[in-house]
């Protein structure tokens, strides 16, 4: 009797040793990955903060001289003036560059959406910084970023409140870094390469997995079509690239997107307004993300192609993007058409 009373109290001592055992280690679990989180996301504020510091430059601009005030990326709907530069080691021409690629995205703040306005790089308009009008991307080889600026707010009467110039290597490494991105590629193409060697990239049409050298390709081409479709694909390109950052299986890639942009990116942004941009991605399963671009025409003169924009579909444009940033009133019957289903990410052309 005794030794069975003895073999009961060592079984129930084995069991709550168990049982302790088994509590502390679902407690412990828990903490664990709360602790390797918050020193995860504590590197990567350090990291990012490290960065993307180095990126910025001071423009001289406290704000646009088209605000009445500083603005607050917290608080206000911004603009940010998107610069692709055509230049890269190979070419040793980051001074006199022009801008292959020249997009304005308005910000709404309170309904989280974004409105991507792609900007024709042959478009025919007026550069303040020479007085007459010309090619849009010819701006920033006059006078840089700051005459590209002013050029764009001059065309369509919209503040420039931030601004972000990358070149090929940046667009190249960000791909990369997420492992390619895909794409629809909608015709067979040729194309040469970042080293600027012909026919160094062939796409076959289809969509398909790409890579940095491949989407950067794709972006540039348009030898099949013209600088309208260009810019759509472009958009399609960098809505890829968001859509696969804010993805759950990028979040370890944060790190390796970072360098490729920082080391590639100049921007007025400093690191405290650029985390205000963070809450986008944070809407739901995706950003309210609509493209635009500028209607017009072709246009042969003696001293060569433009794109002749269209005044009127310009004006509309302007108002929508107006209304975007809540600088003018929506009337009823687009506030009606709005509600009516006018969501989600689509192409629009003005």
């Amino acid at each position: 009797m005794t030794n069975n009373t003895s073999q009961t109290r060592r079984v129930r001592r084995q069991r709550k040793r168990r049982l302790r055992k088994k509590r502390v280690f679902f407690v412990f679990v828990p903490l664990l990955v709360v602790f390797v989180t918050v020193i995860y996301a504590t590197y990567l504020y350090v990291e990012a903060k490290s960065i993307l510091s180095e990126s910025h430059e001071d423009d001289g601009r406290e704000k646009s001289d088209l605000r009445d005030k500083v603005v607050d990326p917290s608080e206000d709907n911004v603009t940010i003036l998107i610069a692709g530069v055509d230049a890269s080691d190979v070419r040793n021409n980051s001074n006199g560059a022009r801008t292959d690629t020249l997009m304005l995205a308005t910000l709404n703040k309170d309904e989280k959406s974004v409105r991507l306005l792609s900007i024709p790089r042959d478009s025919y308009v007026y550069i303040p910084e020479v007085g007459y009008k010309t090619k849009i991307n010819h701006a920033h080889a006059f006078g840089g970023i700051p005459a590209t600026i002013e050029t764009v707010e001059n065309l369509m009467d919209i503040p420039v409140d931030y601004y972000a110039k990358l070149n090929f290597e940046a667009f190249i490494d960000v791909v990369n870094a997420l492992n390619g991105i895909t794409v629809n590629v909608p015709y067979e193409l040729y194309e040469q390469n970042s080293k600027d060697v012909a026919g160094a990239i062939h796409l076959q049409p289809g969509e398909q997995k790409l890579n940095g050298e491949e989407a950067l390709a794709l972006a540039r081409t348009r030898k099949l079509d013209n600088d309208i479709e260009r810019g759509k694909r472009q958009q399609k390109i960098i809505q890829a690239v968001v859509d696969k950052t804010t993805s759950i299986g990028s979040i370890t890639k944060i790190t390796d997107i970072m360098e490729a942009v920082g080391s590639n990116l100049t921007t007025n942004m400093k690191f405290d307004e650029m985390k205000s941009f963070v809450s986008y991605g944070l809407k739901g399963s995706s950003i309210d993300f609509k493209t635009m671009t500028l209607q017009g025409s072709d246009n042969w003169t003696n001293s060569g192609y433009y794109w002749q924009l269209d005044q009127t579909a310009l004006m509309e444009t302007k108002q929508k993007l107006k209304e975007h940033l809540e600088l003018i009133d929506k009337t009823k019957d687009e506030a009606v058409q709005e509600s009516s289903g006018e969501t989600g990410t689509q192409n629009e052309s003005y």
